[in-house]
């Protein structure tokens, strides 16, 4: 199995001291983290705070977006290059709420991927479907095209050097799970598509994770951690689901 990873996306929550607060109590429980990597991504203006906050401790810390360019006159923007000076390690691309609120395409979650690889950042592509392309049974079409935007840009082998988040958008925010069947369902068909340059590519889950579903989808085969949304603001609820993942 390849080694679980935990993310946190705290979205756009909390201000400066709770951000350091929750960032300080897993610093200071992450011996329970033994053999999982577990990563929060703050929001922007938190990010150089929780790195201090973290600092020294197993505990990596990643950004929520950032942008397809390197540099330049883009108000308002924040570069990866940027994001790696201050001590992030990883960045989310393609998040659902970034492709639906903010009309983002695959085809600039793909320019987004590229440019964090380049910048020295670890990408989490997030992909994942809507309830009514569920319904109509096009699940595997849409997720292996959002993909495939990736592939097409950076190549398969850069791809599988970054994580993949399915994260079916039916399920974030709404308390609705993928069942871990529907789960694994998708995550085979993601490893399927990435063929054996995938096979150590780490393919996680996001929607609605707690710690009450977290063990049952943990154990499928082809899930090796998960993207956790709301339940990433309590640090209990968190480090129990992590704990979760390294039991499994």
């Amino acid at each position: 199995m390849n080694k679980p990873l935990i993310a946190g996306n705290w979205k756009m929550h909390g201000n400066a001291d709770n951000a350091a607060e929750l960032a300080k109590h897993l610093a200071l429980h992450d011996i329970t983290f033994a053999g999982v990597d577990v990563v929060v991504f703050p929001p922007a203006v938190h990010l150089e705070r929780v790195v201090v906050a973290v600092a020294n401790s197993a505990v990596g810390v990643g950004a929520q977006n950032m942008s397809q360019w390197a540099s330049g006159a883009y108000t308002g923007e924040i570069s990866g290059d940027m994001l790696k000076d201050i001590g992030c390690h990883y960045v989310l691309v393609g998040h659902s709420e970034r492709r639906i609120l903010f009309a983002e395409s695959s085809q600039l979650v793909a320019e987004k991927f590229d440019a964090a690889q380049k910048q020295g950042l670890t990408p989490i592509l997030c992909v994942g479907e809507s309830l009514q392309q569920r319904q109509q049974g096009q699940t595997v079409e849409v997720v292996t095209a959002q993909i495939a935007a990736v592939i097409n840009l950076v190549g398969i082998e850069n791809l599988c050097k970054g994580v993949v988040a399915y994260e079916p958008v039916w399920a974030i925010g709404t308390g609705e799970v993928a069942s871990p069947e529907q789960a694994q369902a998708v995550h085979a068909e993601i490893r399927s598509q990435l063929g054996s340059q995938g096979a150590n590519t780490r393919l996680i889950y996001g929607g609605s994770v707690k710690a009450s579903n977290a063990g049952a989808i943990f154990a499928q085969p082809d899930i090796d951690g998960g993207l956790v949304g709301g339940a990433s603001l309590e640090a209990t609820e968190f480090s129990k689901i992590a704990q979760l993942m390294v039991q499994g």
